[in-house]
C-alpha cells in the first residue's frame, strides 16, 4: 500500500488533521512542539459515491472502499537537515513516504502559538521546501564524490553523475528535483538516492471554520505556490473535521451546512492524494460485496486482476468489462450487454478508471 506523510512546521494542525483521518488515531493533538515524535500510521478509505451506486444496482451485502496509507510525522524546523529540532529522524520519515501532504497554517489564532511568531504559510512552505532541499543537496554531494573514481571507467557512473549535475543546478536554485526532467535509464539510478524534493506533493491550506467557505488570502497565496510548483492545493480544516468525529450523521450534515461546505475538505484531501500517488479504481461487483480495487495508471487487465490474486493474473484469458457510468446508466449488466457496453478485453488492455470487471482465468 501506497504512503503519503502528513508533513508541516510545529502547530500547523498535522496531529488534529491526522486524527479527524482516522478517527481513532493515538497522535496527541496538543500545543506544544515536537508533540509528536514517532510518526503515527492510519489506514483511511477513499471516499467514492461509486460505491453505494454499484452495491444498490447488485444488492451487494457488503461495500469495501480502495484506501490509502496516512503518516503523521513530526514537526519539522529551520535547521532540521542539520539536526535542529529532532530533523534527521524526520527527515528518514519522510524518505519513507510516497508523497507528501504538507500542512500549511492559514488561521489566526493566539492560543496557539506559531513557531516562527506570526502566520505566513508561503513562508512555512519555503522554510520545509528548504530543508528538505538542503537534505537532498548533501545526499547528492555525498553520492558525487563517491562516483569519482569511477567516472573513467563507467558509461553508467558518467550518466549517474550527470544527472545527479542537473538535480544539483537546480537544488542549489531553489528548485526541487521533482521539476528536472529525467530519461527512464537515469530514473532507475537516482531513485535510490530516496529524493525529498522528487516526492509529489499537496498543500492542505488549514483554515478556520469561518474561512472553510469562502478562504482567505493566505490561502490564495498558498494556491498560487501550489501553481508555480505544479503541485496542488487543497483547503481544508481540522478544527471541523475534529468537530465531525463525534457528531451523528444529521447532526454532521447540519454543522457542514452551517459553515455553507458539504464536507470539512478532508474527502477532498484523500481523492487528491489517492489522484497524487497515480493511483486508480476498478470495481467487482455482485450480490456478496460491491469492492473497489486499487491500481498504478497504465495497468493492464492481467496486472489489475494479479491484485486480486496472484492465480488470477497467472491464469488471466479475458476481462468482462463496462464503464462504471455506462453499468449505472443501463441499470444492469444484461442490458449493459443489449447495448453493446460490455466489452470482452484480452490481455493488453489497459484497465481504465472506473471499470467494472469480471476475469475470466484458469490455472
Amino acid at each position: 500500500m501506497l504512503k503519503a506523510g502528513i508533513v508541516g512546521l510545529p502547530n500547523v494542525g498535522k496531529s488534529t488533521l491526522f486524527n479527524a483521518l482516522v478517527a481513532n488515531a493515538q497522535a496527541q493533538a496538543a500545543n506544544f512542539p515536537f508533540c509528536t515524535i514517532e510518526p503515527n500510521v492510519g489506514v483511511v478509505a477513499v471516499p467514492d459515491e461509486r460505491l453505494q451506486q454499484l452495491s444498490d444496482l447488485s444488492g451487494s451485502r457488503e461495500i469495501i472502499p480502495t484506501r490509502v496509507e496516512f503518516v503523521d510525522i513530526a514537526g519539522l524546523v529551520r535547521g532540521a537537515s542539520q539536526g535542529e529540532g529532532l530533523g534527521n529522524k524526520f527527515l528518514a520519515n519522510i524518505r519513507e513516504v510516497d508523497a507528501i501532504v504538507h500542512v500549511v497554517r492559514c488561521f489566526e489564532d493566539e492560543d496557539v502559538i506559531h513557531v516562527s511568531g506570526s502566520v505566513d504559510p508561503v513562508r512555512d512552505a519555503e522554510v520545509i521546501h528548504l530543508e528538505l532541499g538542503l537534505a537532498d543537496l548533501a545526499q547528492i554531494e555525498r553520492r558525487r564524490e563517491r562516483l569519482k573514481k569511477q567516472l573513467r571507467t563507467s558509461k553508467e557512473a558518467q550518466l549517474e553523475d550527470a544527472a545527479l549535475e542537473r538535480l544539483q543546478a537546480e537544488l542549489e536554485q531553489g528548485g526541487a528535483a521533482r521539476r528536472v526532467s529525467l530519461s527512464e535509464e537515469e530514473q532507475s539510478l537516482v531513485p535510490t538516492l530516496g529524493l525529498l524534493t522528487a516526492k509529489p506533493i499537496i498543500y492542505a491550506a488549514n483554515v478556520s471554520e469561518d474561512e472553510l467557505a469562502g478562504g482567505n488570502a493566505w490561502v490564495s497565496a498558498v494556491e498560487a505556490l501550489a501553481l508555480r510548483e505544479g503541485a496542488e492545493a487543497v483547503r481544508v480544516s481540522a478544527q471541523v473535521e475534529a468537530e465531525l468525529v463525534d457528531l451523528a450523521e444529521q447532526e454532521r450534515a447540519d454543522y457542514l451546512a452551517g459553515l455553507g461546505v458539504t464536507e470539512g475538505g478532508l474527502q477532498s484531501l484523500i481523492r487528491a492524494t489517492y489522484r497524487l500517488l497515480g493511483l486508480r479504481t476498478y470495481f467487482t461487483t455482485g450480490e456478496k460485496e460491491t469492492r473497489a480495487w486499487t491500481i498504478t495508471a497504465g495497468m493492464t487487465a492481467p496486472q489489475a486482476a494479479g491484485v486480486i490474486h496472484t492465480d488470477f493474473e497467472r491464469g488471466f484469458i479475458r476481462a468482462q468489462t463496462v464503464g462504471c457510468g455506462q453499468l449505472l446508466e443501463a441499470g444492469s449488466l444484461a442490458e449493459a450487454r443489449n447495448r453493446g457496453w460490455l466489452r470482452s478485453e484480452g490481455k493488453d488492455y489497459v484497465v481504465a478508471e472506473g471499470d467494472v470487471m469480471e476475469f475470466l482465468f484458469n490455472v
